[in-house]
């Protein structure tokens, strides 16, 4: 099977180094297996969503050099897909409504290294006078176990450690973790390169890749660049767009970030030499085995 890789972001604001750092190792990646690489917009959570982000987001990997094999894909314009996949897991019974809120979740599920436990309230039905607001995925109490390609071998048992979990949400969106299984599996996803922030969420992905027939790509999440409050990149934490007047600069920076130990002299040369450089030169064993890198 040729190799297909992606870049995913969302449009929540500009382009920062973290994402940077993500977009040139999922890249040099494909190119490194003279493979596709594509580009999906991950819009589904417009509250969260800026106003002309995802344009933003195209011209600036335009400026910096990357290119794209075929049309960009935007999970908006692909609900009635998510829809019928949901209907097919309905059909299957591995799904049911629910009807908890957040307080409700936080007061009777359990605390686990990976967040709050769902406890399963509503599994054997939605108790009287309340009302259906997401769907759930109910899960098993097997392991789930991957070979990361930079983080190792690791292991989450989703019934202890996470819970059922949400497939679509109570404002009516299809959740991240559907969507992107969805995406991955039509688009046909051989290799998943991203940030280490989605590690805890990947044997949930596998687990709807099974129940579903899918194909599971192989992943490697890079450690992701966090600020001096140990917090990850974003526009949450106010991360600086990136320059694209100094794109080269940014790029260099970036196969710092990734371990490549870059040559100085890349340092003043154009972005289309450092690219040259950098897909002649990309060993993804060189990039660091840790969760976080600090800014």
């Amino acid at each position: 099977m040729s190799y297909i890789g992606r870049f995913a972001p969302s449009p929540t604001g500009p382009l920062h180094m973290g994402s940077l750092v993500a977009a040139v190792a999922s890249y040099l990646q494909a190119k490194s297996h003279q493979g596709k690489w594509l580009l999906r917009i991950e819009d589904l959570d417009p509250p969260r969503e800026i106003k002309g982000a995802a344009d933003n987001i195209i011209r600036t990997l335009e400026q910096f050099g990357f290119e794209w094999d075929d049309e960009i894909c935007y999970q908006s314009k692909r609900s009635e897909l998510y829809e019928e996949i949901l209907q097919q897991l309905n059909v299957q019974g591995h799904i049911y409504s629910c009807a908890c809120s957040r307080t409700d979740i936080h007061a009777t599920g359990s605390m686990t290294a990976f967040g709050v436990r769902y406890a399963g309230t509503c599994r054997a039905g939605i108790a009287r006078g309340k009302s259906a607001r997401s769907i759930r995925l109910m899960v098993t109490d097997t392991s789930i176990f991957f070979a990361d390609k930079i983080q190792g071998n690791y292991q989450q048992n989703l019934h202890q450690d996470i819970g059922d979990f949400v497939v679509r949400r109570a404002d009516g969106q299809t959740a991240y973790q559907l969507a992107v299984v969805i995406d991955d599996a039509a688009q046909g996803i051989t290799e998943i390169v991203r940030g280490s922030d989605l590690l805890d969420s990947t044997p949930r992905q596998i687990f709807l890749q099974q129940l579903l027939d899918y194909t599971t790509p192989q992943y490697a999440h890079i450690p992701v660049i966090v600020n001096r409050q140990g917090e990850k990149l974003s526009k949450q934490t106010r991360a600086t767009a990136i320059d694209t007047d100094s794109a080269g600069a940014a790029l260099v920076h970036a196969l710092c970030y990734l371990q490549q130990q870059p040559p100085r002299s890349l340092r003043h040369a154009t972005v289309g030499e450092i690219w040259d450089w950098a897909r002649e030169h990309w060993q993804l064993q060189h990039v660091a085995r840790q969760r976080m890198i600090k800014a």
